[in-house]
This record gives structure tokens, sequence and C-alpha cells, in this order.
């Protein structure tokens, strides 16, 4: 069997982690033949692709970013179920495995009920996936805010100022809490939890009068309690979605004007996307990248590869797609008492 890959979505380290455990593993063990698809669902749209020998996934494990390419691609514009059969047909592919996020994947069950055959792999920076414990390039991208908010904690106490930090987190906060936990911020603003102005700006006078260089990180979709919705100003992605992004900059001047005190905003951004993948990102997705390939061998068409505690297991998409998984209260609870 031709097997194809595709990479889609927002890019994410260990993506080519994946890459490689499929086709290794696909050739040493199943004896397939494997080609990728370019830019994600626009090359299985077109019918764009490229070969996958053993050599060309040589030493990508470590590398950041995809070899493949991606896109936000709708495949159901300018696509559908029968344009990309009628492609591999032609291209003598049996089976596609499809690495990303919840469009990706919810693009996936649609074309895997219209009748291709489709594995997916999950992929979100965010870890919001709910059929799996953990998402290969969520350990990344924490490690990279982590290391960022470091670096303006220096500053900010050079300085005598509050610092804020924008991290990733459209609908859920678990980049903001690890990272917000592990660099010892006095306050963590999350999507799931809408927190006044007032308590904001509590939370930094507390920290400040303490002597301390007050550093609150913010998730990308934090709503607070004054607004309805998350901040946006940069228009629909493809799938309709608001491109979030901003929140810190609106905080940053209203803390100050609240407190008195000296307040910058950053935004982190795509930097938390980029780079090499950690060493746990990159077990984690080759290990994904096997096990996408034995459920193609087994026709387990419309499932996806999941983390469950240590083992690598299979899920329906239904089950990836049902709900997101959001930071528990508990969880922000235990974070806030560390805050002020």
């Amino acid at each position: 069997m031709r097997i194809g890959i595709l990479t889609s979505g927002g890019d994410c380290p260990g993506l080519n982690a994946v890459i490689r455990g499929a086709v290794l593993k696909g050739i040493k063990v199943h004896g397939q033949e494997f080609v990728g698809f370019k830019d994600g669902w626009r090359g299985v749209v077109e019918g764009d692709i490229i070969d996958l020998p053993r050599h060309s996934v040589r030493g990508i494990s470590k590398q950041g970013g995809t070899i493949l390419g991606t896109s936000r691609t709708n495949p159901f514009e300018g696509g559908g179920p029968e344009v990309i059969t009628a492609h591999m047909q032609r291209l003598g592919i049996g089976a596609i495995i499809a690495i990303g996020g919840e469009g990706t994947l919810a693009a996936a069950k649609r074309l895997t009920d219209a009748g291709l055959k489709i594995v997916g792999v999950p992929k979100t920076v965010d870890n919001d996936l709910d059929a799996t414990d953990y998402s290969f390039g969520f350990d990344t991208a924490v490690q990279i805010a982590t290391e960022a908010i470091d670096r303006l904690r220096t500053t900010g106490e050079s300085h005598h100022r509050c610092m804020v930090a924008e991290v990733m987190g459209r609908h859920v906060g678990w980049i903001a809490l690890h990272s917000g936990m592990a660099s010892g911020a006095h306050a963590i603003l999350i999507p799931e939890q809408s927190v006044s102005m007032d308590q904001i700006a509590t939370w930094v006078t507390d920290a400040h009068a303490r002597g301390r260089a007050p550093l609150v990180v913010v998730a990308e979709g934090f709503v607070p309690e004054h607004l309805d919705t998350a901040h946006s100003t940069r228009g629909l992605d493809t799938f309709g979605r608001p491109r979030l992004g901003g929140i810190a900059d609106q905080l940053a001047p209203e803390i100050e004007a609240r407190t008195g005190i000296e307040t910058r905003a950053t935004i982190l951004g795509h930097i938390q996307r980029g780079g090499v993948p950690t060493a746990f990102d990159r077990v984690l997705a080759t290990r994904l990248g096997m096990a996408a390939v034995d459920s193609v061998m087994e026709s387990d068409w419309g499932t996806m590869v999941a983390l469950s505690g240590t083992d690598i297991v299979n899920v329906a998409l239904e089950e990836a797609l049902g709900k997101l998984k959001t930071v528990p209260l508990s969880r922000y609870e235990e974070a806030e008492l560390l805050f002020g």
C-alpha cells in the first residue's frame, strides 16, 4: 500500500518526528511506501505530493517545523471527497495519515464519513484535545514560554515594572498555567476563569508591595469579567475562527492606570511554535507516528492515536472532537494560592 502523510494547521515542534516514526516503521515492519502531501490539505485537494523514502526522514526528528509544509486549507473548499478520491486513485494512495489539531481532525472525520481511509494524529500546542493526555508540541511551547518569561522577569525587576506576558491558548489555559507556575507568576489569566480587573490589580499591587516586580501571564483567549468575547482584531481564519492575540496590550495600560505601576506587555506569539522540540515531544511524536501506521494496517479508519497515561491507544475521532480538554477548577485554584 502507498500511504500519504499530511501536516495541517499551525506548525508545531514534533511534526517531523511523527513523519519519521511513521515512515521508518511503515517501511521496516510493514513494507509500505510513503508519500507526503505538500502544505496540508492543499496538497490533498490538488494531488501535490513528494516521495518519502527512508533516507528522506533521516535525522529530522530533532528539527522544528515540518518538511512537508502546512496550511490552513479547508479540504471542502475547492475539493471534497470526490476530488480527493480521484487524486488518491490516480496516485495509487490507499490511505492517509492526517496530522493536525481540531480543525484538521474534524475535516478528517467528515472525509472518513464520506468513505475515505484516514487515520489521525493529534497535534496542538494548546494541549486542548480531550481524548489524549498530552499532545506533542505542548511541552516545547511551555519550555519556550518559561524561558522567555524568565527573561522578562529580570528586566521587570531591573526597572521595578509589572510585566504582562501573553502566551498561546485560544480556548484553554494549559500553556499559561504551566509556564506561569514554572516562572513564578503573580497572576495567571486563562480562558476558563473570568477575572475582574480589580482582582488583577490587587494581585499586582500585593506583589509590588512586597518589593517584587509583578509578573502576569495571560493566555490569548482570556476574557476579563467586563468583556464578552476574547480580544481579536485580525479577522477570521479559513475555518471561520477569530484570529486571537493582543489581550496583553489591552491589559497593560489598564493595570498601570489602576495601580500606578509602570507596566509593559510582551506577546510571545509564533515563537512558541518554533525551534527544536524537547526530548519529551520527540519521543511522544515518534511513538504516535509508529502507532498511526499500525492503525492504517489494521484498517482503523476514522480513529486517531492518543496518549493515555504512558500508553499509546486508539480512539474514535468523535472522542477527540467531542469537547475541549479545559483546565479544571482544582488545577487553577492550586496555582491561585501562589498569586499576589
